[in-house]
């Protein structure tokens, strides 16, 4: 005799419930400026959030280390700045660091300085969800939420913005969530101790801009005032413009010009960022070549669509960014530590070359645009296969996702606490 199980009477939504999913959520996104690459994820987060939630989340960037905590957390900026610039003292600090049993008691260490100030944080922001996109935003703000009881309650999950080589600070087994850009990055997750069930590759959160359609490429050139015949290459100096910017220059505009025929055969757009100085002097100098020299750019997805190759750093955005837009990649430096796996990710799937030589990079741009035209395409078309343009999009739908698993998020109990020592 089969007996028929009555099913379980529906819950009626409380009061509390109902107002919970029909408030709008705080979305608390944890970033530093070491590097360009964190903000640039977190304000794509931001924007991808507003566009398929609209008013259903508030999104708060915040630098929470710099707004309330002491040294050396609020000097991360000014000190990664200072090491990047030499290049062996950030060699030392991030190999030197990533033993786990050295980055657990150094963040065990700073925690018990100021865990306060990060608990005072949350308390301030309240947020239903929160987004790290840093390596050094888990570890104590979990312990803030563990210390009040939250974290069941409260949505926590790790957006990682190296595109293959990684700090182990980045994988904390208390995330719901960790968003990896890469398989590699997913297999180095596993490895230090995380569950499939927390891993999700998307691809590297880009600006919104670069999923949406953009203007054909005779339209961008006409729009920018570029040559419409000529072959284009995009020199990227960063933000600050760092880099062998200016000598890189200088071997374009000879190599693109032919001189048998007393013309050029390719043009070159500069990107200076904030180095006035810089622009100033490429400004100054006579070109045989069309030549355009812009300082900070925020249109990026203009230039980088009105180009067919590109010169960069080894930075994790600019090379996802190059990619959506199928440019072949002159990759001519890297950061030692977590940029040097971009090499061969770029490299190893034929979507670009490396070499920190001025001239030998003028040379292959040269060739690209004259008797490896070929070669040019076949590179073209292996940076649209590894291009993720909807990353950002995914990152959120999921995120939204969690949060709805989760249930309505109405008055999580922030309450200030008198003491961590139970935690160190």
């Amino acid at each position: 005799m089969v007996m028929k199980v009555a099913s379980p009477p529906k819950k009626v939504a409380s009061i509390t419930e109902r107002i919970g999913a029909e408030r709008t959520k705080n979305v608390l996104i944890l970033m530093s400026d070491t590097g360009g690459g964190h903000r640039a994820s977190a304000e794509a987060i931001r924007d991808a959030f507003r566009i398929e939630f609209g008013d259903e989340y508030r999104i708060i960037v915040k630098d929470v280390w710099k707004e309330y905590t002491g040294w050396p957390l609020n000097d991360m900026e000014r000190s990664y700045k200072f090491m990047v610039k030499h290049v062996q003292l950030w060699k030392v600090a991030f190999h030197s660091t990533s033993p786990k049993w050295i980055h657990s008691c150094y963040l065990a260490a700073i925690a018990a300085y100021y865990a306060k100030e990060v608990e005072a944080g949350l308390m301030e922001y309240k947020p239903d969800i929160i987004i790290s996109v840093h390596p050094l935003m888990q570890h104590i703000p979990l312990w803030v939420l563990k210390w009040q009881g939250l974290q069941k309650k409260v949505v926590f999950v790790t957006v990682i913005t190296d595109l293959n080589t990684c700090h182990p600070t980045w994988f904390h087994p208390g995330v719901n969530r960790c968003y990896c850009p890469s398989n590699e990055v997913a297999k180095r997750a596993l490895y230090d101790g995380l569950e499939d069930s927390q891993i999700r590759v998307f691809g590297l959160p880009i600006r919104p801009s670069f999923a949406r359609a953009v203007l054909s490429k005779d339209d961008l050139r006409e729009e920018l005032e570029m040559d419409p015949n000529l072959p284009a290459v995009l020199l990227m100096g960063g933000g600050e413009g760092m880099g062998p910017v200016k000598k890189t220059a200088k071997a374009l505009g000879e190599s693109l010009y032919d001189k048998d025929q007393d013309k050029p055969i390719g043009q070159l757009i500069i990107i200076c960022g904030r180095n006035k100085t810089l622009a100033s002097t490429l400004e100054s100098e006579k070109w045989k070549i069309p030549v355009k020299v812009r300082g900070f750019e925020t249109q990026m997805e203009k230039w980088m669509g009105a180009c067919d190759c590109i010169i960069t750093k080894a930075g994790p955005g600019t090379i996802a960014e190059a990619l959506i837009r199928g440019l072949p990649i002159v990759l001519n430096d890297y950061i030692p530590g977590q940029e040097k796996g971009n090499v061969p990710y770029v490299v190893d799937n034929g979507a670009g070359v490396f070499t920190r030589s001025p001239k030998e990079t003028a040379r292959i741009v040269a060739e690209w645009f004259s008797t490896k035209t070929e070669e040019l395409k076949r590179m073209s078309e292996n940076a649209l296969k590894l291009a993720q343009p909807e990353a950002v999009f995914d990152i959120v739908k999921d995120i939204h996702d969690l949060a709805c698993q989760r249930g309505p998020l109405a008055n999580i109990p922030y309450v200030l606490t008198s003491s961590f020592t139970s935690l160190i």
